[in-house]
C-alpha cells in the first residue's frame, strides 16, 4: 500500500483562517508518501528515514485516550470513527516536503496517515477528501489544542488551488490550478511555529474582541467601515493590515478563476501579501527578504513568505522562467524547488 499527500503554498489569506477568514491555498508537487503493509500481530512500526528516527507502539487501549503525538492521535479519531485494526502495520515515511519549515509538512504528515489508516482498517473505507481533510485537523490541532487553521489540512487533502471558506460554514471552491510554476525556496532558518501563531492570532482575536464589545453586530467578513477610532495606533494598524489582506484576497479570487488568470496581476498581489506580512505582523526575516529580492531581480513577478513564519520558506512566482529564478534564490542563500499544482491525497494499492 502506497499513500501519499502534496505540501501546499498560500497564496493569499496567511495569518487569516484561523480569523475565520478565507484562504486560497496551492497544492505543490512536492509531496510525502507512506509505504506500508500488515503485520501479524498488534504492532505498529513506523520508519523515518528522512530525519533518521523510528518508533514503534502497540494498539491498544491507551491510544484511545492519551495520544503522545499524530500518529497515535490519528489512530484514536479513526477508531472513533467506527474503524478496528486487528492487526498491526510497518510503515516507512519518505517526503520531499521541506521540514518544519511553512510547506505544509506535518499537515501532509497527518492527511496521508489518516488516508493510510482509512486504508488499513479491517474494515476499508474510502474516506472522500473533506472527510480526510476533517479528520485530519482534529487529529493534528483540535486533539493537541494548538492555534493553528484547516487551510493545510485541506489543501493537502483537496489538492490543486482551492478556495476554503471556514466561516459560517466550511465551503471550498476550486480555482484554475494551470497558474504554470513557482519556486519554493527554503531559507534553512530555523522557525518555532506555535508561538508566532498564538502571538498572530491573539493580538487580532483582541482586537475583535473589543470591537465586538463595542458593537455586538460587528463581523470581520462585513466589508462596511468600522469605527476603531478607540483602538490603540498599533491595534490599528494591525486590524487595517488583517482588512487589507481580505480585500487583496477578495480582489484576487475572481482572477484565478478565469481560464486565462493574468500572471501579472497574480505577482502584484502577492507582493501587496508580502508586505504586509513583513512590516506588520512582522513574520518575515531579512533572509527570506533578500531571497525574494533576488527572485523579482531574475525576473518573479511576485511572490510572499508561506506558512507561520520567523524563518522557513518563501515562494516565487515564475510562469515563464523559473529555472533562472531558482538560481537566483540559491544564490541568495536558500534551497529552491521548481513547483506547480498537484493533486490531493491519493492510494495506490501496490
Amino acid at each position: 500500500m502506497e499513500v501519499s499527500s502534496p505540501g501546499r503554498i498560500c497564496l493569499f489569506g496567511e495569518h487569516q483562517d484561523y480569523l475565520g477568514l478565507p484562504v486560497i491555498a496551492m497544492a505543490m508537487n512536492l509531496r510525502l508518501q507512506i509505504h506500508g503493509q500488515r503485520r501479524n500481530d498488534k504492532k505498529i512500526i513506523i520508519h523515518l528515514p528522512d530525519i533518521g528516527k523510528s518508533e514503534s507502539f502497540i494498539i491498544n487501549d491507551s491510544i484511545n485516550t492519551k495520544p503522545k503525538n499524530i500518529f497515535t492521535s490519528g489512530i484514536k479519531i479513526c477508531i472513533e470513527e467506527g474503524l478496528s485494526y486487528s492487526r498491526g502495520f510497518e510503515v516507512e515515511i519518505l517526503s520531499r516536503i521541506p521540514i518544519q519549515a511553512g510547506a505544509g509538512s506535518s499537515s501532509a504528515l497527518v492527511v496521508t496517515w489518516i488516508n493510510f489508516l482509512s486504508q488499513m482498517a479491517d474494515n476499508p473505507i474510502d474516506w472522500n477528501s473533506e472527510k480526510i481533510a476533517q479528520l485530519s485537523y482534529q487529529s493534528e490541532v483540535v486533539e493537541f489544542n494548538l492555534p493553528g487553521g484547516m487551510m493545510d489540512q485541506y489543501s493537502s487533502a483537496f489538492g490543486n488551488c482551492i478556495y476554503l471558506q471556514t466561516a459560517p460554514r466550511i465551503t471550498i471552491q476550486k480555482l484554475n490550478p494551470n497558474l504554470g510554476f513557482f519556486v519554493l525556496g527554503d531559507s534553512c532558518e530555523p522557525k518555532d511555529t506555535i508561538p508566532i501563531l498564538k502571538r498572530c492570532r491573539d493580538m487580532r482575536l483582541n482586537i475583535i474582541q473589543k470591537l465586538k464589545k463595542r458593537d455586538p453586530n460587528f463581523d470581520l467578513h462585513n466589508q462596511d467601515p468600522v469605527d476603531i477610532s478607540f483602538l490603540s495606533k498599533d491595534e490599528q494598524n494591525i486590524f487595517n493590515s488583517t482588512v487589507n489582506n481580505r480585500d487583496i484576497l477578495s480582489k484576487v479570487l475572481p482572477e484565478l478563476s478565469k481560464d486565462q488568470p493574468d500572471p501579472l496581476f497574480i505577482g502584484k498581489c502577492l507582493l501587496e501579501h508580502h508586505e504586509i506580512l513583513r512590516d506588520v505582523l512582522d513574520v518575515s526575516t531579512v533572509k527570506i527578504d533578500n531571497m525574494l529580492d533576488a527572485a523579482l531581480d531574475a525576473g518573479a513577478l511576485g511572490g510572499k513568505i508561506t506558512g507561520s513564519g520567523g524563518g522557513g520558506c518563501m515562494f516565487a512566482y515564475a510562469p515563464d522562467n523559473p529555472e533562472i529564478v531558482a538560481e537566483a534564490i540559491q544564490k541568495a542563500g536558500g534551497r529552491s524547488f521548481v513547483i506547480n499544482s498537484d493533486i490531493g491525497t491519493s492510494v495506490k494499492k501496490i
